[in-house]
């Protein structure tokens, strides 16, 4: 896991062709905006959480945000647990995105 900037997820993320975002934030928190092409994992909800990270492709590159940068970094070590190699943790998560946004 790699804890990255706001500057170095999004730099890194833009030329990553090999890419996967995940949210793992709740149902009300992606209500609010979420960063686009993401997928939705609710790590509050750990049978699912597991379940659904069991299922995914461990060659990927998986760029992980929460609320705050919390949450990510959790699910970062999760996934790394599982054998995925290349998890980045976006610091300071959805609270202090400056990118594109979607509602």
């Amino acid at each position: 896991m790699a804890d990255l900037t706001q500057t170095q997820w999004s730099e890194q993320l833009a030329n990553d062709d090999n890419a996967v975002i995940l949210d793992v934030r709740t149902e009300a928190e992606v209500s609010e905006g979420s960063i686009p092409n993401r997928i939705h994992m609710d790590i509050f909800n750990a049978g699912p959480f597991m379940d659904a990270a069991k299922k995914m492709d461990a060659s990927k590159n998986y760029y992980v945000y929460c609320r705050s940068g919390g949450r990510s970094g959790q699910a970062c070590a999760i996934l790394n647990s599982l054998g995925f190699k290349n998890t980045y943790n976006l610091m300071g998560g959805f609270m202090e995105w400056e990118g594109e946004t979607t509602v």
